[in-house]
C-alpha cells in the first residue's frame, strides 16, 4: 500500500535530485569563484573560474550517469560501467590538464580552487541526498 506522504522515491529520482542540486551549487561556486577570479587576477581569474566549473559541472554528471546506468545492469555490468566512467574521467582530466597547463588565458590558484570547492560541495550533496533516501533494498512480500 502507498503512503503519499512517504519520502520514498526510485533510484531515478535520486539521481535527478543529485544532479539538479549539484548543478545549482557548482553554479553558484561558479558565480563567487568567478567574482573572486576577476578580483584578484582580472579576465584570467574570470576565465579559470568559469573553465574549472565547467569541468567539475562534467564530471559530476559523468559520475551520476555512470551510477545511474550501472543500476540497470546486473553487477558485474554495473562496476564495469562504473569503473570505465572512471577511467573515462581520469583520462579526460589529464587531457585538459595537460591543454590548460601551459594557457595563458588560465590562472592556476583560481581553477585550482574553483575544482576543489566543487568537489568537495558535490560529494556534501551527494552524501545529503543518499542519507535522505528512502531505497527498499529487498523484495517486499505481499
Amino acid at each position: 500500500m502507498s503512503n503519499s506522504n512517504s519520502f520514498t522515491f526510485g533510484s531515478g529520482q535520486l539521481f535527478r535530485r543529485v544532479l539538479l542540486w549539484g548543478s545549482l551549487l557548482i553554479a553558484a561556486i561558479a558565480v563567487v569563484a568567478s567574482a573572486l577570479g576577476f578580483a584578484f587576477a582580472g579576465g584570467n581569474g574570470l576565465t579559470s573560474a568559469l573553465i574549472g566549473a565547467a569541468m567539475a559541472l562534467v564530471f559530476v554528471s559523468l559520475t551520476a550517469a555512470s551510477v545511474w546506468i550501472g543500476g540497470r545492469l546486473s553487477l558485474g555490468g554495473f562496476f564495469g560501467v562504473v569503473l570505465g566512467g572512471w577511467i573515462l574521467k581520469v583520462l579526460l582530466f589529464l587531457v585538459l590538464v595537460g591543454v590548460l597547463r601551459h594557457a595563458s588565458f588560465i590562472n592556476g590558484p583560481t581553477l585550482f580552487f574553483t575544482l576543489v570547492a566543487s568537489v568537495l560541495g558535490s560529494l556534501g550533496i551527494d552524501a545529503f541526498v543518499f542519507m535522505k533516501a528512502r531505497l527498499p533494498i529487498g523484495e517486499s512480500k505481499n
